[in-house]
């Protein structure tokens, strides 16, 4: 059985323009500087976790073959490649945050784009980076 998909809908209004923020200029800077934070935040992680990779390297270098067993190796390259996931999670993360500050910049931030209503205020400054309101999100999980 295959599952329904349906085109998500567009926020565009009569006159074909996208439908505008509900937020006042003062409460997209708030938005702003949320986002600015975040985003700082995330490229401080990846930073410590590329520095995190760059000290085990080092240190493997300084190590010998003899000192090493199998299983640590192993061990050491899951550890790696956890890290790199972590990064790239990080990064992804960051690209959301600056889709975000462009629909600030466009005067299009806290619109779903599913339901074309104005997504809560509450849910923005839990996740400030969100596309979807509680509504689209609740309806595409019963599908």
């Amino acid at each position: 059985m295959s599952k329904k998909v349906t085109k998500p809908v567009r926020s565009k209004s009569k006159a074909d323009k996208p439908i505008r923020t509900p937020f006042s200029d003062e409460e997209l800077e708030h938005f702003r500087n949320l986002i600015l934070e975040r985003r700082q935040e995330a490229q401080r992680e990846i930073e410590r976790m590329r520095n995190q990779l760059q000290n085990e390297a080092d240190q493997d270098e300084k190590d010998n073959a003899y000192s090493f067993h199998m299983a640590d190796a192993g061990t050491d390259a899951m550890e790696r490649e956890k890290i790199y996931l972590m990064i790239d999670r990080q990064q992804k993360y960051i690209g959301y945050l600056n889709r975000a500050l462009e629909r600030i910049d466009n005067k299009t931030y806290g619109i779903c784009k599913v339901t074309g209503k104005p997504i809560d205020k509450e849910r923005l400054e839990a996740i400030p980076h969100t596309e979807i309101s509680v509504e689209a999100k609740m309806e595409s999980k019963k599908r």
